[in-house]
């Protein structure tokens, strides 16, 4: 097998060549320097010469606030980009995996939302991600959309990270509490996908670790861990205004995945305490 991991610098696509290469499977990884997928003329030529059978689709643009005023760069790589890349795989027969979002939902109640649910997005990047996703379909029949809420990993920045470094400054942090979901570690997210792009089993699916909290609790969760002292008081989403819209209910179910695939990623507190391990090794 042969795979080409676009944002290979990215939180997610760091872990899934590191897990590509642990498996033995043969894998290119770009960056924006290597690969500019808002060229249709490059991505079309660049595919066309490395020939993969599969696409990990990582590259995305996810300043969520940010977007609110770059919409024109956001849609240029999220949607545009996405349907490069899509129109390539389709050519050569590619399978084609792209990395979706819980944004794509509005939030609204307190259940999981199920693959089969209709997308609303309540903010621009969560629209572009849609849009991508739309862009999947129309172009691609042999593909994998994959949802997934709140990631963090060891390559990057994320809300862990940004926690611990707060947590040495500060004696009490402020975070939101009312909106709810599942933390998602990229190690683990990154097994997941391996294990998908070696089947055929085409179409829609949500991962992320088991178990819901709220950013509070997430909060609370990392600075228990880590044996770090700090008051952590909850907020409401008001009392935290940010430029994008959040959705409060970010809940995925994934019921289809743990049926379809044999790997389950565990409890998102279990995968907090792997992620802390590695990061005092």
């Amino acid at each position: 097998m042969k795979v080409l991991v676009t944002g290979a610098n990215g939180q997610l696509g760091y872990d899934v060549i590191k897990r590509l290469d642990s498996e033995g499977i043969e894998y290119l990884g770009t960056d924006r320097k290597s690969l500019d997928i808002t060229s249709k003329e490059h991505v079309r030529r660049f595919i066309s010469d490395y020939y993969p059978e599969v696409v990990i689709h990582c590259a995305a643009y996810t300043a969520v606030d940010k977007a609110e005023d770059e919409k024109d760069l956001c849609y240029s790589v999220n949607v545009l980009g996405t349907k490069y890349v899509a129109e390539a795989c389709k050519e050569i027969n590619a399978k084609l995996v792209y990395i979706s979002t819980d944004y794509v939902f509005n939030g609204e109640g307190d259940q999981p939302f199920d693959v089969t649910d209709k997308p609303n997005p309540v903010n621009y990047y969560g629209q572009t991600k849609y849009e991508g996703e739309l862009e999947v379909r129309n172009n691609v029949v042999k593909y994998f959309i994959v949802r997934i809420s709140w990631v963090f990993g060891r390559h990057g920045n994320n809300f862990v990270k940004t926690m611990l470094r707060l947590g040495k400054d500060r004696d009490e942090l402020s975070v939101v509490a009312d909106q709810i979901g599942s933390p998602t570690y990229t190690y683990d997210l990154a097994q997941l996908l391996v294990e998908i792009i070696q089947s055929d089993k085409f179409g829609t699916y949500h991962a992320a670790n088991e178990g819901y909290c709220s950013w509070y609790d997430f909060a609370c969760e990392i600075f228990k861990q880590a044996g770090i002292n700090v008051k952590v008081k909850p907020i409401k989403s008001g009392e935290y205004p940010t430029k994008a819209r959040r959705p409060k209910n970010s809940r995925l179910c994934k019921d289809k995945t743990w049926s379809a695939f044999a790997y389950k990623l565990e409890d998102w507190d279990d995968s907090l305490r792997g992620f802390l391990d590695y990061e005092e090794d």
